[in-house]
């Protein structure tokens, strides 16, 4: 059993920039791939970007170029960082964690972008 703690959440002013950091209980090293998701209210959730456990990485349309996922696996942590935020980037952010036979999701941080 994994648990994953996110957190770096908040308000932030259109054209900000926040960190979010997922903090894994256990080793990520052996993640076949961690992603970030969003769910807005109303909203179905959403893949924001998600890393494998090369390095490669993938980004929602709407995200490409102002955010970016990475990991560093001696701390168990995966990281976005989003830059020039947008009203539309509202909402709870969710960590999730994919093994071979297993997948773990976080509890979510709040992000509000508002003036």
């Amino acid at each position: 059993q994994v648990q994953l703690v996110e957190s770096g959440g908040g308000l932030v002013q259109p054209g900000g920039s926040l960190r979010l950091s997922c903090a894994a209980s256990g080793s990520i090293h052996t993640t076949r791939n961690i992603g970030w998701y969003r769910q807005a209210p109303g909203k179905q959730r959403e893949l924001v970007a998600s890393i494998t456990r090369g390095g490669s990485t993938n980004y929602a349309d709407s995200v490409q170029g102002r955010f970016t996922i990475s990991r560093d696996n001696a701390k168990n942590t995966v990281y976005l960082q989003m830059n020039s935020l947008e009203p539309e980037d509202t909402a709870v952010y969710y960590c999730n964690a994919n093994f071979q036979y297993a997948s773990y999701w976080g509890q979510g941080t709040q992000v509000t972008v508002s003036s």
